[in-house]
């Protein structure tokens, strides 16, 4: 397996993966020719001598592409590749793809349309070039009648990536699958049949560091007939301090929440308020949080259906108030996606930060101290070795931790990935209240942890970056949760370019 990745990668995360690669200078036409080359290589291995013929049928996407690019080297190695584009030309949907196509177009005829399974059976082998990753749980026509035309023909298949309609009844059932650079989360091995993981030159800091492609796993708002936001995420936080529950509402809903509801005490609650009348605030208790506050803190937050709850931020660590939000916690947790943050941290105990098996998910963002002395014992952590290996003991807890820092380092206590993409300027006070408003965002649309921290820590980091480019280091808060918009934008385009 690709080292970077000590675990099988979502298709999801492969989007991340190769939209990172691009970025660190890696172009989608040399992934593709690379691709192409190593499918032609397993595909040799299982062939007669040439001049043996060969199936593959492609469809318009970068699977597709994979695979003509695979037709055109063994046609070059003296290989009689037989090819079936079953959606027109016209549809090949990336540049790169494109440029396979009518590379190989010139030296072999495509034919365009579903093979029938007797063309396919005359043949010693079938590439699946179809559909790659990203696939839906039922295929569609043309799709649906090539991948039975590949089945009824009974003749061995090799499949790119994953076989089509790997989780579809009416897929394909392959006899060997080249899984480029990784294995697939979505793979059935019994559809996948010997898999084969080939590397097409990805650097692993495609995955071990956060870069543009995180913007990949942004999800897009729920869709009722229309676009539009649905998200309602809670805030429990403030006594002592107001200005911290509101800049991670306020981070929160520019993050794409479409309600941030603030639950406050009630000497905070005007306070909050008064930050802005974008915010809904609800005022529980007096000064500060007790634990008699805690049933109306979960009334609120069952009431007002909320997808994700953030906890901690600004509410001071009287013991009365770490008694009240461990016991919310207790009663949150495994139930509702959390992040703990700041003074809800140091109500974690050793048994403390485990969520009930197989639970909602939990995410701690402890700072530089907050990590040394709830994690470490007080050690003091001058290595950035030393933090990883605490970041990764913390998150065994069954948690995801995002540790604050230079690097920031994210840890499911399995994969540990850092985020260099910040600027010096933004270590301000109220910076991490925007990156918990981020996360419990994401958290609340449904996007995992992971995925979720690195999109967060590499998101908040541009805004800071261009927040910087004007305020240099008089950068404030606000002004991190005022680019956060047009970072989003920006990153969207170069997550998902028009190729």
């Amino acid at each position: 397996m690709w080292a970077a990745a000590s675990r099988p990668l979502s298709s999801g995360e492969m989007v991340v993966v190769e939209a990172n690669a691009v970025a660190l200078g890696v172009t989608l036409d040399v992934l593709m020719e690379n691709a192409g080359r190593v499918i032609a290589e397993e595909a040799a291995r299982r062939l007669p001598p040439p001049p043996a013929r060969v199936a593959v049928v492609a469809s318009t996407g970068n699977n597709g592409g994979d695979g003509t690019c695979a037709a055109r080297y063994l046609e070059e190695w003296g290989y009689a590749p037989e090819v079936w584009l079953v959606r027109p030309p016209s549809e090949i949907r990336s540049r790169a793809a494109r440029r396979c196509f009518e590379r190989l177009a010139r030296v072999v005829a495509v034919r365009e349309g579903v093979p029938t399974s007797a063309e396919l059976a005359a043949l010693p082998l079938v590439v699946d070039a179809l559909l790659g990753t990203g696939q839906e749980e039922r295929l569609r026509s043309p799709v649906r009648e090539a991948a039975a035309a590949i089945r009824a023909s009974g003749a061995p298949v090799l499949s790119v990536d994953l076989p089509t309609g790997t989780r579809d009844p009416e897929g394909v059932r392959a006899t060997w699958t080249v899984a480029l650079t990784a294995v697939k989360g979505e793979m059935d091995r019994t559809s996948a049949g010997e898999v084969i993981v080939r590397e097409i030159g990805i650097p692993e800091e495609a995955w071990s560091r956060t870069g543009p492609g995180e913007f990949a796993s942004f999800r897009r708002l729920a869709r009722t007939g229309r676009e539009g936001r649905s998200t309602r995420i809670a805030v429990v936080g403030g006594g002592p301090y107001a200005g911290a529950p509101a800049l991670a509402a306020l981070a929160a809903l520019r993050a794409g929440a479409e309600r941030a509801t603030v639950y406050a005490p009630g000497g905070a609650a005007e306070r909050v308020q008064g930050f802005s009348p974008n915010l809904v605030v609800r005022d529980v208790g007096l000064e500060r949080f007790r634990p008699e506050d805690v049933p109306e803190l979960l009334e609120g937050v069952e009431n007002g259906r909320a997808a994700a709850v953030a906890i901690g931020m600004g509410a001071g660590a009287e013991a009365e108030t770490l008694e009240a939000m461990g016991s919310l916690y207790r009663q949150l947790g495994g139930r509702i996606p959390l992040v703990l943050d700041a003074d809800a941290l140091a109500m974690l105990g050793p048994a403390e930060a485990a969520p009930r098996a197989g639970g909602a998910p939990v995410l701690l963002t402890p700072n530089a101290g907050e990590l040394s002395r709830l994690f470490a014992e007080g050690r003091t952590l001058t290595t950035e070795e030393a933090r990883q290996e605490v970041a990764r003991t913390a998150a065994a807890r069954k948690v995801t931790v995002l540790a604050k820092g230079e690097p920031d380092l994210i840890s499911d206590g399995e994969l540990t990935v850092e985020n260099r993409h910040h600027h010096p300027a933004m270590m301000v006070a109220g910076a991490g209240d925007v990156l918990a408003g981020v996360l419990v965002a994401l958290l609340g649309s449904g996007v995992e942890p992971v995925p979720a921290a690195r999109l967060a820590a590499f998101w908040v980091g541009e805004a800071g970056i261009l927040a910087a480019s004007s305020k240099s280091f008089g950068l404030l808060a606000t002004d991190i949760l005022e680019e956060l918009p047009g970072a989003l934008r920006a990153g969207l385009a170069r997550a998902h370019p028009s190729e």
